[in-house]
């Protein structure tokens, strides 16, 4: 059984859960200009070290660079990501992440206006937080703990 083309209906979704449970990955493909690839190859390093680059091709099939906001397309199973959003490593990966949780929800039959978008934010925080504990680099290290501040600077006192 193949991957559907499409996440869309009750059936490609179901296909598509039923896939996963058995341990299926996409081929992950980036699609887009040079220096898009090459951001998104950054982040995908990072993924990597911090060990989330199975959970990634487990859930998106493809991330493509788009005119316009940058998004998870569940129908897909891809992230459209704008390339002037793509400015900061450690933070284009913790988007793929959270994007990446956004469809694992959406497969699992969580709805994403529900609890799964602080689901997803949590995963990213937790994703930053592994990639701190798992880099040797000191510059990374420091870059996630700002991160990390960032995110949970509360807006009100």
């Amino acid at each position: 059984m193949d991957f559907p083309e499409r996440v869309y209906t009750k059936q490609e979704v179901k296909q598509a859960r039923e896939l996963i449970e058995n341990g299926y990955k996409h081929d992950l493909k980036i699609k887009g200009s040079q220096e898009f690839t090459d951001k998104v190859e950054q982040a995908l390093k990072l993924i990597k070290t911090a060990g989330y680059y199975d959970f990634l091709r487990t859930y998106i099939r493809t991330i493509r660079e788009i005119e316009g906001l940058s998004q998870l397309r569940e129908e897909e199973a891809a992230i459209w990501f704008n390339i002037k959003a793509l400015d900061d490593p450690i933070d284009d990966a913790g988007f793929i992440i959270q994007k990446t949780q956004q469809m694992k929800d959406f497969i699992e039959g969580r709805l994403y206006y529900e609890t799964a978008e602080i689901k997803a934010v949590n995963k990213r925080l937790e994703f930053i937080e592994t990639l701190k504990n798992k880099t040797d680099n000191p510059t990374i290290k420091k870059r996630c703990e700002e991160n990390i501040q960032r995110w949970n600077e509360q807006p009100f006192p």
